[in-house]
């Protein structure tokens, strides 16, 4: 959806007067989805490396498939999950849900948890850099780029 337009124009004996509500809510949900799609694919970074070190998927492309996130637009908000992405259907994955939450067969490994947890500090940057943003609006509009480069804080980075 492109950024709309300004929409209400008032003229009264000389006065014009331009309505932006349309236009700063837009920017403002596209930015807070672009720091969502960023964390969440900082997140899903972490947890496929993560997932690499268990016995099995040194090699395997299971760990890739399995670990999925999704920014929902109309309720804008953001969802980690295991699904299979191969046969289109959502949460089948029967072995990473046993290996997060634990079964009697299957101690608790909670992969997704731990992730989270470990990296609050660099998800808080991430979204951080996305909002404070709202200040200056041409730089809120070159961070919603679709299809861009998420941003990832270096390791000696200062904001």
């Amino acid at each position: 959806m492109p950024l709309p337009k300004s929409v209400v124009k008032i003229d009264k004996k000389g006065l014009k007067f331009t309505s932006n509500v349309d236009r700063v809510q837009y920017t403002l949900q596209e930015l807070i989805r672009a720091a969502l799609r960023d964390s969440a694919k900082l997140i899903r970074k972490r947890m496929i490396k993560k997932m690499r070190t268990l016995p099995g998927l040194h090699k395997s492309k299971r760990p890739y498939r399995s670990a999925q996130y999704w920014v929902r637009k109309r309720e804008c908000d953001l969802q980690i999950g295991f699904g299979n992405s191969k046969q289109g259907l959502t949460g089948d994955n029967w072995y990473s849900i046993q290996q997060e939450l634990g079964t009697k067969n299957q101690p608790k490994r909670g992969i997704l948890r731990d992730t989270v947890f470990e990296s609050i500090d660099d998800i808080r940057r991430v979204q951080g850099k996305y909002l404070s943003a709202i200040e200056d609006e041409n730089k809120a509009l070159g961070l919603i780029d679709e299809d861009g480069e998420p941003y990832y804080p270096e390791e000696g980075e200062d904001e």
